[in-house]
């Protein structure tokens, strides 16, 4: 299979998409949700959502449920999961052990700016994208100045977040994952220098319409789709949270009226 076709699994025909993160467990001991939303990623398919992002682990434990499920193998982890700062990382697994599992495309961090980190993050997603270029696998990079979480100003200025995600582009990305602000213009400076598909971070844990409104301001910007994880996995309706994000991103709709498509649709336990 060539790599547009597996791009062409992750994304919608619109180009865009909506992936379910749960690769928590390899970075954090906050997972509530992960284990039923694993379960529930086919139902999740049928309101909106392109692919999930999952584990070395969950692609074994979960094979049943993820069967037909376009995946992202996440290839690093976290070296102390205790820290939620998420500090340092290391490379686990990669392009090979993705098909092996039958996964679509991989991803890993970079930490621009990162001391001690920056050098071998870059290295790993050089290395992946070489891999990914011989076996035809897209590789997406989440690029994160400095730190996984914002920790200060220069993990969230704008320029950084711009020059992160520049940088993924020139290591061989595929796809950028990045946090963006939810300012439509700034965003679009973003955007337009990084030449690569740009998938958001799953951004802030708001009200729905505060994270609706963050959503649709992302498409004004030019972003192509969302990658998050606590937003779908820990809200009671996850059904009515894919559909209405696919209101926003696949069918261009507003914030009232994915509201009302959140409230329409339920989550069946």
């Amino acid at each position: 299979m060539n790599k547009q076709k597996r791009m062409a699994k992750l994304f919608g025909k619109d180009g865009k998409t909506i992936i379910v993160a749960l690769d928590g467990f390899a970075f954090s001991k906050n997972t509530d949700g992960i284990d039923f939303s694993v379960k529930n990623v086919k139902n999740l398919l049928k309101y909106g959502l392109n692919a999930a992002l999952v584990t070395y682990g969950q692609a074994q434990m979960f094979e049943e449920d993820l069967i037909d499920v376009p995946t992202v193998l996440r290839v690093d982890g976290s070296v102390n999961v205790f820290d939620g700062n998420v500090p340092e990382t290391a490379q686990f697994f990669d392009v090979k052990d993705a098909l092996k599992l039958g996964a679509d495309g991989v991803v890993c961090m970079t930490f621009p700016g990162a001391k001690g980190r920056e050098e071998f993050s870059h290295k790993m997603l050089t290395y992946l994208a070489q891999q990914g270029e011989i076996w035809n696998v897209p590789v997406l990079a989440e690029t994160l100045p400095y730190s996984y979480p914002v920790l200060n100003e220069e993990s969230g200025d704008p320029m950084n977040v711009r020059t992160a995600a520049r940088l993924g582009a020139e290591y061989g990305a595929d796809v950028i994952k990045t946090r963006m602000t939810g300012d439509i213009e700034t965003d679009k400076k973003i955007v337009e220098n990084t030449h690569r598909p740009v998938v958001a971070l799953g951004g802030p844990k708001t009200s729905n319409e505060e994270y609706f409104k963050f959503v649709r301001n992302l498409m004004d910007a030019g972003v192509k789709g969302i990658a998050c994880g606590r937003n779908i996995t820990q809200d009671p309706n996850p059904v009515g949270k894919v559909a209405a994000l696919s209101a926003i991103i696949h069918d261009d709709k507003s914030v009232d009226e994915a509201l009302k498509i959140y409230n329409n649709v339920k989550s069946e336990h």
